[in-house]
């Protein structure tokens, strides 16, 4: 599990499947997280689904933000938050080899409890200053630099990061890379060249811890 880990944003859904499609068929994307925080809740079993078709005709795994019982519905993964329920739960629950990842903020402490839970990937961030999650502050690049060789697992760095300033992340030792409005917030036209480059910093960065 290593590469591009795109996040969903909250563009109208008919704009956010076009700009999917373009970054999903460069064959580029690790890992596809559906995350709409201004959508309602009884509109989103309909966006994941439509989402959904399109991973499963790109063969990208995909994973839900926050919501064990919308995974559930779906056979899906997902990404648990520190207050988003137990992975040892979700494991028990979600299909056999179903991703389940784990945010760990800053706290190597954290990530131990997580790989022992049974987590497929842990997450640390904001590594960089962030505008869709401002209250997350920021912790640079020693949390992955110490957890890189205490831990048996992909590591995903997440916060700020753009292709521009991330070889340094890859380096430090980032398995996976999270973004959001680095991919999302360009026109369509422009994603596949931008998932490329990502592509290419993972193939010329290996980590040097």
């Amino acid at each position: 599990m290593r590469g591009l880990y795109l996040i969903t944003n909250d563009h109208p859904i008919e704009i956010l499947l076009e700009k999917l499609q373009a970054a999903l068929s460069t064959g580029h994307i690790a890992i596809l997280q559906y995350r709409r925080k201004k959508v309602a809740r009884a509109d989103q079993p309909a966006e994941i689904k439509r989402i959904q078709q399109l991973c499963q005709q790109y063969q990208v795994p995909f994973v839900i933000n926050d919501d064990l019982e919308l995974a559930m519905q779906f056979g899906l993964g997902v990404h648990l938050g520190q207050s988003d329920g137990e992975i040892r739960d979700a494991k028990a629950r979600l299909p056999q080899g179903a991703i389940i990842g784990r945010t760990c903020a800053n706290s190597i402490e954290l990530a131990e409890q997580a790989v022992q839970d049974g987590a497929s990937y842990v997450a640390f961030g904001a590594i960089y200053a962030t505008a869709s999650k401002p209250e997350a502050g920021n912790i640079g690049l020693e949390t992955l630099k110490t957890a890189r060789p205490q831990l048996n697992l992909p590591i995903c760095a997440i916060g700020g990061l753009t292709v521009e300033n991330s070889a340094t992340v890859v380096q430090s030792g980032a398995d996976l890379c999270a973004v959001i409005s680095d991919i999302l917030a360009l026109n369509t036209q422009d994603i596949p060249a931008r998932v490329q480059a990502w592509a290419a910093l993972f193939a010329e960065n290996q980590s040097v811890i």
